[in-house]
C-alpha cells in the first residue's frame, strides 16, 4: 500500500511532465498556427476582390495582385506605404495591424483618454485593369466577434465583394452572414448616395424591398438573426467611416489630374 506522500509526489511529478509536454506541443505547433491565421487572412482578403485561392496559392496570389498596403491615419493622410517588398513610407505593414486594437484606440480618444492616434489598413488590389480597395472590417456579434472585408472598386463607392466571418453565431441564424447567400447582396451595391453623403450599406430587417431604404444601399438581413445582422451593419459603418476623408481626398487629386 503506498503512503499518501508518495501518492502526492506522483501526481505532482505527472502534472508537471503533463504540463511540460503540453506546453512543448504548444511551442512547436505555433508557428504552423501562425501560418494557417495568416493563410486564411490572405484568402479572405482575396475572396472579397472575387480571386479564388487555395492554401496552397494563396501567397503568390497575394503577392501578384495586392500590389500595396496602405495605413491611414483619423485625418484621412497616409502615414506608411509598403509595396514591392519595401517600405515607400512609415514602418509598419498594414498587413499586421490588429484592427480591433486601433478600433479600440479610436474609441478611447473620442472619451479624452491619452492614446496613440489609431491607424486603419487598406490594400490596394490590381486585378488586370482593375484596382480595387481591400477595406478590413471587425465588428460584434450575438456571441462574440464577427469579422470580414468588403473591397470597393476604383470610384471608392461601389462594392466588388465581402466576406464575413464570425467566432461562434447561432447556426442556421446569425453564423449565416458567412454563407453565398448573404454575401452575394453586395456586389454592385453603393456606400454613397446621390448627393455624396456617406451612407454605408444597411442590412435591412424584413427585407430592403419592405422598408423605405433605397435598394442600392441595402440588403436583406438573415431570418432569426436580428443581433447578428445588426451587428454587421454597424460594422460596416464604424470601419468605412475611418476611409471616407481619404476617399473624398483621392477622388479630388484623380479629378485634378484629368
Amino acid at each position: 500500500m503506498f503512503s499518501n506522500g508518495y501518492i502526492f509526489r506522483y501526481a505532482s511529478i505527472m502534472v508537471i511532465l503533463v504540463a511540460a509536454m503540453l506546453s512543448a506541443a504548444a511551442l512547436l505547433l505555433k508557428p504552423a498556427q501562425d501560418r494557417n491565421v495568416k493563410i486564411e487572412k490572405i484568402q479572405d482578403m482575396l475572396s472579397s476582390a472575387n480571386i479564388e485561392s487555395t492554401p496552397a496559392t494563396a501567397e503568390a496570389l497575394y503577392d501578384k495582385h495586392i500590389t500595396r498596403e496602405i495605413l491611414i491615419n483619423s485625418d484621412g493622410e497616409e502615414v506608411s506605404i509598403y509595396a514591392d517588398g519595401k517600405f515607400e513610407m512609415g514602418d509598419r505593414r498594414a498587413f499586421d495591424v490588429d484592427l480591433k486594437t486601433e478600433l479600440k484606440a479610436k474609441q478611447n480618444l473620442a472619451k479624452g483618454k491619452q492614446v496613440e492616434d489609431p491607424v486603419f489598413p487598406l490594400f490596394v488590389c490590381e486585378k488586370g485593369e482593375e484596382v480595387i480597395y481591400i477595406i478590413p472590417l471587425s465588428g460584434t456579434g450575438l456571441w462574440g466577434g464577427i469579422w470580414g472585408n468588403i473591397a470597393l472598386k476604383s470610384d471608392f463607392n461601389t462594392v466588388e465583394g465581402v466576406t464575413f466571418g464570425h467566432k461562434g453565431e447561432t447556426p442556421g441564424l446569425g453564423a449565416e452572414i458567412s454563407t453565398e447567400i448573404f454575401t452575394h447582396q453586395f456586389p454592385e451595391k453603393t456606400i454613397f448616395d446621390k448627393s455624396g453623403n456617406f451612407v454605408s450599406v444597411q442590412v435591412v430587417q424584413g427585407g430592403v424591398a419592405n422598408s423605405n431604404i433605397d435598394p442600392v444601399h441595402g440588403v436583406d438581413a438573415i431570418s432569426g438573426g436580428t443581433i447578428t445582422s445588426n451587428g454587421v451593419s454597424a460594422m460596416l459603418k464604424d470601419c468605412m467611416e475611418n476611409y471616407i476623408t481619404y476617399f473624398k481626398i483621392r477622388k479630388l487629386y484623380e479629378y485634378s489630374k484629368n
